[in-house]
Formats: structure tokens, C-alpha cells, sequence
């Protein structure tokens, strides 16, 4: 058995790595087709609505990503602050083993670039960020926070994820990721 994507996951894959790496609208659908050895025909097959339609399958995969991850952390018989310091961890590692090239925050190329643009665009931008910040409301209200409190708190956590990222990669540093995972405590306690 080969472990060779088929043609629509081979598109999947190229089309979110060119967002991330040069946005949405610098990269055209040519090129997806070019870079993912597809033939051309079959972009249109698997996505008869182009761009956009690849786009928000993107944006998808990448949210079943992060919420997979995020509640591999939560999910464990730890507390929430030592689960959202281990997955800032993991961010740190990952960006030192990528070279800060191999990540790019979700809102760095979706919510900022597409959002204005396409409302179905915006909409399935506005479900990641609630469905990450579900994930820490979750176990914050398992620990006994306040409801209002437990949904301010994962908004800070997701918009801290984000924003922690962006100046990594920016300053080429884990030193905003690290500095993040120390303040989770004071944000979560």
C-alpha cells in the first residue's frame, strides 16, 4: 500500500502550505495545480468552486488539527494552566525544529487576510477561533471557573496562542511563546 496522498489531499496539503507561506490571494490555483502534481482537471473536480471552496477546506483541516491537538493536552490528568503550558511547549518545539519557517499563525493568513473578502470565509474563521477556545472553556468549566470567566479566559488563551506565535516567528525567537507559558499562570489561575 502507498503512502502517497491522493490528488485531492495532495491539493489540500500544497493549497494550505502556499496560504500560510505567501497568503491567499499570491497564490493562484495554477500553481497549487503545478506544485502538487495534479493534473488540472482534478483541482476543479474535487473543488467545482475553486478558490473559496479550497480555502475553507483548508481552513477546516487546519482547525481539526489544532483542536485535535489542544485536547490531546486537556484530555490529560493534568490541570488546565500545566495543559496550555505543555501545548505552548510543543509550539516552541516546533517552531525551533521548523526554524520558525515551518508555522504561521492561523490568523496571520485566514482571519486577517480572507475575512474581508468572503463572509463564508469570515464565518468558518470566526468557528475555528470559537471551537479552540471551546476546547479551553471545556476544562476550565471541569475545574470549576465561572462560566463568563471560563469564556473570557479561552479567548485570551487562543488570542495568546496567536499572538505569542506571530512574534516568534517575526523575531525568530521562542522567547514570546516561552514568556506566554510563564503568564498562563496569572491568566488561568
Amino acid at each position: 500500500m502507498s503512502n502517497k496522498p491522493n490528488a485531492r489531499e495532495a491539493i489540500v496539503d500544497t493549497a494550505s502550505r502556499l496560504f500560510f507561506t505567501q497568503g491567499y490571494h499570491a497564490t493562484g490555483l495554477s500553481q497549487i495545480i503545478k506544485d502538487s502534481d495534479s493534473p488540472k482537471g482534478s483541482l476543479y473536480y474535487y473543488f467545482p468552486h475553486g478558490k473559496e471552496e479550497l480555502a475553507l477546506t483548508c481552513i477546516n483541516k487546519t482547525s481539526e488539527i489544532v483542536v485535535r491537538q489542544l485536547r490531546q493536552y486537556v484530555e490529560k490528568e493534568i490541570t488546565v494552566i500545566e495543559a496550555v503550558q505543555e501545548f505552548l511547549h510543543q509550539m516552541v518545539s516546533d517552531a525551533e525544529e521548523s526554524d520558525f519557517k515551518g508555522m504561521v499563525p492561523f490568523s496571520f493568513w485566514v482571519a486577517v487576510e480572507t475575512s474581508c473578502i468572503s463572509e463564508e470565509l469570515r464565518t468558518a474563521c470566526q468557528t475555528v477561533f470559537m471551537d479552540w477556545q471551546d476546547v479551553i472553556l471545556q476544562r476550565l468549566l471541569e475545574e470549576g471557573t465561572d462560566t463568563q470567566l471560563a469564556a473570557d479566559k479561552a479567548s485570551v488563551v487562543v488570542s495568546l496562542f496567536e499572538g505569542a506565535l506571530l512574534q516568534t516567528l517575526t523575531c525568530r525567537s521562542t522567547g514570546p511563546l516561552l514568556a506566554a507559558s510563564r503568564l498562563v499562570p496569572v491568566l488561568l489561575g
